[in-house]
């Protein structure tokens, strides 16, 4: 009983962090910002969905696979998401124009749509 309770509250956080993470993809201005919120949210959102499995489950293997992909989820959405960032960026990809400060602009040769360029 208790087991199933908790499997229900990490399946259910987990789905509304996955449900925030696509709502941010659609109403956030920029890319760089909906980026953030992709990352965030998905991963922890994915991270309590696997969490839920390996409770549900409770035997090794189900353990194994989702402390490993949980640990691959953290390890590589922060450097996707730096890249996808960073191309964005370079390609001239418009800022929102509610953005205060722009760090990198002029530093690649090219004039900055929307925000501080």
């Amino acid at each position: 009983m208790l087991n199933d309770l908790i499997v229900a509250l990490l399946l259910l956080s987990g789905g509304f962090f996955v449900f925030v993470a696509g709502l941010g993809i659609l109403r956030l201005p920029d890319v760089l910002i909906r980026m953030h919120a992709s990352t965030k949210a998905g991963t922890l959102g994915a991270g309590l969905i696997f969490a839920a499995l390996a409770v549900h489950f409770a035997d090794t293997v189900s353990i194994s696979f989702s402390i490993l992909t949980i640990l691959f989820l953290l390890i590589t959405a922060p450097v996707a998401a730096h890249a996808i960032g960073r191309a964005a960026y370079r390609m001239g990809v418009p800022l929102s124009d509610r953005t205060q400060l722009d760090e990198w602009q002029g530093r690649y040769g090219q004039k900055r749509k929307g925000g501080q360029g």
